[in-house]
Formats: C-alpha cells, sequence, structure tokens
C-alpha cells in the first residue's frame, strides 16, 4: 500500500456504537463521506465483526464500494422514516434491502489459534454478496422488531444524521456520542448562557 493510502485511511474514525451492524454503516457517511475508497471499506467490515478481524479481504474492489454504499442508502430511506406500504420509494428500498438478504451468509467455524485457544473463522474467503446478505438481514430484523425500532433515535445534535438504538434508561439518550455532539452541546449551551449573563443590564 502507498504511504499516501495508508495516512488517508489511518484518519478515518469509523464508529461503531449505534447498536446496529445496519446503523453502523448509515454512520459512514459522517461528517464526510468515509467510504471513499476500498481501504476504508475493508477496515470498516472488519472493524464492524463482519469478519473475524486477521480475515483476508484481498478480494475487495470497486464493486464492493458500489454494494455497500447502495445498501446503506436503501437501509437509511427505511430505518429513518415511518413504515408504509403506500410509499412507493419505500417499497423499492424494502424490496432491495429484502434482496440483498437472501444470498448466502458466510459460514463461521471454530478454529484453534497460536495459543491454544478457540477462536472465530471463516470456511472459506468472504464475498461481498455473503458480507451485504448479513448486513441487510440485521436491517431486516431490526424493521420487523417493533421493540427495536421504537427505540430508533436520530442524534439531536446540529447537523448530525446518525442514527442509533436508545437502549439507556429511561429511553433518554439525546445524542450519538456524549463526548462529540453531547460535549459540543454542553459547550454550546454554556457559551450561551455566558452571553446572556454578559448582555443583561444591571438594576
Amino acid at each position: 500500500m502507498a504511504l499516501g493510502t495508508a495516512a488517508a485511511t489511518a484518519s478515518y474514525e469509523l464508529r461503531f456504537d449505534s447498536g446496529r451492524i445496519c446503523l453502523d454503516l448509515l454512520a459512514t457517511t459522517h461528517p464526510e463521506e468515509r467510504l471513499d475508497s476500498v481501504e476504508p471499506l475493508r477496515a470498516w467490515i472488519s472493524g464492524s465483526g463482519l469478519v473475524p478481524a486477521d480475515t483476508s479481504l484481498a478480494a475487495a474492489d470497486t464493486s464492493w464500494l458500489v454494494g455497500f454504499r447502495e445498501l446503506r442508502g436503501h437501509i437509511g430511506q427505511l430505518v429513518r422514516g415511518e413504515p408504509s406500504a403506500a410509499s412507493r420509494p419505500f417499497g423499492i428500498a424494502l424490496a432491495r434491502v429484502n434482496e440483498r438478504a437472501r444470498a448466502a451468509t458466510p459460514a463461521p467455524r471454530a478454529v484453534w489459534d497460536d495459543a491454544g485457544a478457540l477462536v472465530r473463522a471463516l470456511d472459506g474467503s468472504p464475498s461481498c454478496a455473503g458480507l451485504l446478505a448479513v448486513v441487510a438481514r440485521d436491517a431486516v430484523e431490526l424493521l420487523t422488531d417493533p421493540v427495536a425500532r421504537a427505540s430508533i433515535r436520530q442524534c439531536e445534535g446540529d447537523n448530525c444524521p446518525i442514527v442509533y438504538l436508545d437502549t439507556s434508561r429511561g429511553r433518554r439518550r439525546r445524542w450519538c456520542s456524549s463526548e462529540t455532539c453531547g460535549n459540543r452541546e454542553r459547550v454550546a449551551r454554556h457559551r450561551r448562557r455566558a452571553r446572556s449573563a454578559g448582555s443583561a443590564v444591571p438594576v
């Protein structure tokens, strides 16, 4: 890999904190397109747990990028709105996700590692269709689980499109991350209070 490519890939901060793998895929659009080349896609596939960490993804190419980004768009349509059988765009997106979910997924197997522990491996090299099927099936499970679907939230941070499952006590989570959007909101709130206090006219 060229040094420039390695540096660009290392600069990506991929996130896996939405609570579902299909929602983690949606997060790759923010704050900019993260799946803009094959290397970040390989990093996402490994980081998401779709494959064991040491799995070779040498077969991944630009066609994989097209497939993952297309599926991401369909899942975004389905989870960001209310389901409607009368909505043609929703119906098209649902049909595409269902179609992707039909493919055979990678078969796991248990093998011994060098330390003598059982670890997960794949029975053969993963295919793009098989990996997309795992993500699509996760989306199908989410869409058809009323409890999980009711827990879907969109971050309240300014211009943040990230969607996550709110599994907090009392369902009071407001941000995709307390350290990022939550912290920005707290800083902004502090500044507003400071400005308000500074502009108050003393009696």
